[in-house]
């Protein structure tokens, strides 16, 4: 066994494994497992917890090294693990030196954390990757951290304040990833709609998203990661507007439906703000479908407050949600707040995934007879322009690879997913 690589949570922790598992393999370490922790929930911890037991199990003679976002807030938790052999912080994980010190010297108990202050860093690390092993997309890391403290959220904790990449270094890793054969790259950071508030000139994401655009003509396909809508600047609504090549679906870090719990969460957008984004959004491209994370059984939660966060996903039109029950994170206010019983988290995070299921289900039945292009993930599997999954038959993507392009007719669905069949024409 050379290096495996477990990540949990959010897609900037798939891309940060990649780097990860370059840099420790540049190093020279060998034999080691990384485990890339979240911390957006409990449970997302205790499932960390409990791949290391098994990494243990199935690996005795391996070095574990954990890291990411728990492994910062949590240091001391997983060092405490008898299975573990090495914490690392989420800025040293991204160091050549953290591995090449333990395939050098090996490890000490004496030095089982290695975690800095998060908060000190002030830069984000300019990581090139030339590609993404068995990703049909590439991601690509523009911004790192958060300046906002939302009651909830115990992230900006483990990643710190808000830090973008240079516009430049940006381009230029896109351009590369294009002459490599990507299709698709997606923009990827904890709040990419801050980026640029700490670079000369301040420049904003719109201006990012146009200056891809235009100077990385062989790029097809260009997307962003989760957005907070009440930062969207006017450079990014003409690219949405304007910009074919900037796919027509955002995922929107709703978090409620309800003004009060937004207010109480410390979000900086009342319910009428989303709405009215999404319909002009609708109104600029026709064709954009939204996800949205929404928290189901926020502290102080009523029944009349879930309603509204029920009926906000028809009243934007939301298609594809990400839906978290509450989970009190130790050292944030909302743990504080009074809590409501596990049960009705459980249950209102249950209906708010079936109002999620009934709009996915809208939008599966509205596409069919379109013709959407549709890019191979692996055999018999991709996405469309809206992020839709699609399944296909060999025959509908022959001659074609992951990564690759394919315009489909949809013929019909799964329930889940799209039913995608050959048109005659292939994308170019």
């Amino acid at each position: 066994m050379s290096i495996d690589v477990v990540t949990f949570g959010c897609r900037l922790n798939a891309y940060e494994s990649e780097v990860m598992k370059r840099e420790a393999e540049a190093a020279g370490l060998k034999d080691a497992i990384l485990i890339n922790t979240c911390a957006v929930t409990a449970e997302a911890v205790r499932q960390a917890r409990q791949s290391i037991r098994k990494a243990r199990r199935d690996n005795p003679g391996a070095r574990i090294i954990v890291t990411g976002c728990a492994a910062q807030t949590e240091a001391e938790t997983f060092a405490g693990m008898e299975e573990v052999d090495l914490v690392l912080g989420n800025s040293e994980k991204l160091e050549r030196a953290s591995y090449g010190r333990v395939a050098q010297f090996g490890l000490d108990d004496s030095e089982k954390i290695r975690v800095n202050d998060i908060m000190s860093v002030r830069e984000t690390a300019e990581h090139l990757i030339d590609g993404l092993e068995g990703r049909a997309r590439a991601f690509v890391q523009v911004q790192n951290g958060c300046d906002h403290r939302c009651t909830f959220c115990i992230i900006p904790f483990g990643r710190g304040n808000s830090r973008s990449v240079p516009m430049g270094v940006v381009v230029d890793q896109i351009a590369r990833l294009a002459e490599n054969g990507y299709r698709e790259v997606v923009l990827t950071g904890v709040d990419i709609t801050s980026y640029g508030s700490d670079l000369p000139g301040t420049p904003k994401l719109g201006d990012l998203v146009a200056k891809i655009l235009k100077l990385v003509p062989g790029l097809d396909r260009l997307r962003l990661s989760s957005i907070d809508s009440i930062e969207a600047d006017p450079a990014l609504m003409r690219a949405i507007a304007e910009e074919e090549r900037l796919m027509p679906h955002l995922h929107l870090s709703l978090q409620a439906g309800d003004d009060m719990i937004l207010k109480r969460m410390k979000r900086r957008h009342l319910r009428a703000d989303t709405i009215g984004f999404c319909e002009e959004v609708r109104r600029l491209r026709p064709d954009v479908v939204f996800g949205a994370d929404i928290i189901a059984g926020f502290p102080t939660e009523t029944e009349a407050m879930f309603a509204n966060s029920l009926a906000i996903v028809d009243d934007c039109g939301l298609t594809h949600l990400h839906v978290f029950p509450f989970s009190p994170r130790k050292g944030t206010p909302a743990a504080r707040m009074p809590q409501l019983p596990r049960q009705v988290v459980k249950e209102r995070a249950a209906r708010l995934r079936e109002k999620g299921e009934a709009a996915l289900l809208a939008h599966l039945e509205a596409e069919q007879g379109r013709e959407r292009q549709v890019l191979i993930e692996r055999e018999g599997l991709g996405r469309s322009e809206q992020f839709t999954q699609v399944e296909f038959s060999p025959e509908a993507a022959a001659g074609k690879e992951a990564g690759d392009l394919v315009t489909l007719r949809i013929a019909g669905h799964t329930g889940r997913h799209l039913l995608g069949v050959t048109t005659g024409r292939q994308a170019a």
